[in-house]
């Protein structure tokens, strides 16, 4: 495939955003640098302001402020936060008049709380960004679809399906990512592109959101060691062991990529339960697509392959990944102290859903997956019938006897 930047790969987050515009007077798009932001934005946007680019535009917010929201709506500041002052002239034109999907407003940093006023709250919906996702890429064939299974009655199966993605091909697209501008070039490539990527988070991404310089070596030292304990509960103190960096200095760096969205974590599921028995409040850490896992550590698709074990666990961030996009909202995990834990749990369409990730999808495999989560629904889950699903990296899709749906990656979609 070559890749023509001329042309529009469809994203979910059109759907979202076409949504936000026509309830609220304007939308803030945030995410990580290059996932597609403002190809989104320009979708639905009428007039565009390059924030970061414009060199006029520094002297006209200082002379004349108002005039950079003149023109056509919805009007795009495209990294707004470049100039913070645009955030505060946005919200007070929307309540000067009162009307839907006036601005869209890109950034890949979050500004510091002293730059925003006022949160924009009653003004401006919010929309994450992510990078794409199997089925943005075309590497899955969404035969089963997320909001149907959510509307299957106890008694009812998904329909049986295979996937044409061999388990080479998942490793693959796993070390590619979904960067929409990596989209034709050679594993190979892109690894390299996504290294070039990591050293500019470490070099400069980071200092911006709050102009604090910070050793690159310690960032990149700090990203391996997030790479290395991916999809896991690693905590401040073997995070510092594991890069050599003081437990603060590894606060701060996390405090700082989340600021622009490199690291995502996974908050642990805190629900009024029926049991007694306590949860872990601890995240999940992850990045903001793990490719860049596969990048840190100089490794590659084969690479996983010969490592099952890490392997499991880039593909569980994969599927975090995505069905964070897919179901537009936060995904949780949950762990006990006795042990039991379950992957991924979320709330569609009013119906309590728990998953567990397994990269095999031998029949041991998925009786112990299925196993644990009639364990820990049984114990936890306010549904009578809440929907348990297994996301596997095999070819097949199917519902078992017992009720509990196997689905393979490849083959689920929104």
């Amino acid at each position: 495939m070559v890749y023509n930047s001329d042309v529009y790969i469809p994203r979910i987050a059109d759907h979202y955003l076409k949504d936000a515009l026509s309830r609220a007077g304007g939308v803030l798009i945030e995410g990580p640098k290059a996932c597609g932001k403002t190809e989104t934005a320009k979708q639905l946007a009428k007039s565009i302001v390059q924030v970061d680019t414009d060199v006029n535009l520094a002297t006209r917010l200082e002379i004349m402020p108002e005039s950079v929201l003149e023109g056509e709506t919805p009007r795009l500041f495209d990294e707004w936060q470049v100039h913070p002052l645009i955030w505060n002239l946005v919200r007070h034109e929307i309540d000067k008049r009162k009307l839907t999907g006036q601005f869209i407003l890109t950034g890949s940093t979050a500004p510091s709380e002293h730059n925003m006023h006022h949160s924009g709250a009653g003004r401006l919906s919010r929309l994450q960004m992510q990078t794409m996702t199997f089925y943005e890429t075309n590497d899955s064939d969404a035969q089963v679809s997320l909001f149907d299974l959510v509307k299957l009655k106890p008694d009812q199966s998904i329909q049986a399906c295979e996937s044409s993605l061999s388990i080479t091909d998942i490793a693959q697209r796993i070390a590619i990512g979904g960067w929409p501008g990596n989209i034709g070039l050679s594993e190979e490539q892109v690894i390299k592109n996504n290294q070039d990527y990591l050293k500019t988070v470490s070099e400069i991404d980071i200092s911006v959101p709050d102009e604090v310089k910070r050793d690159p070596q310690r960032v990149n030292a700090l990203l391996m060691a997030l790479s290395r304990s991916v999809a896991s509960e690693v905590s401040i103190s073997a995070l510092s062991m594991d890069a050599d960096i003081a437990r603060d200095t590894v606060r701060d760096y996390l405090d700082a990529l989340s600021r622009i969205y490199i690291v995502q974590n996974q908050p642990a599921w805190s629900l009024h339960l029926r049991s007694r028995s306590t949860l872990r409040d601890s995240p999940k850490r992850h990045l903001a697509d793990p490719a860049l896992c596969v990048a840190a550590l100089h490794t590659s698709s084969q690479g996983l392959l010969n490592n099952l074990e890490y392997f499991g666990q880039v593909f569980e961030s994969q599927v975090i990944h995505d069905l964070r996009v897919y179901i537009h909202d936060e995904v949780y995990h949950g762990r006990d102290a006795q042990g039991l834990e379950v992957d991924a749990i979320f709330t569609l369409e009013g119906r309590e859903v728990f998953a567990e990730v397994k990269l095999g999808s031998s029949e041991k495999n998925l009786d112990t997956a299925a196993t644990h989560l009639k364990a820990f629904a049984s114990k936890y889950a306010k549904d009578k019938n809440p929907i348990l699903i297994i996301i596997t990296a095999g070819k097949f899709s199917y519902t078992r006897a017992d009720g509990v749906h196997v689905v393979s990656f490849a083959n689920l979609g929104r």
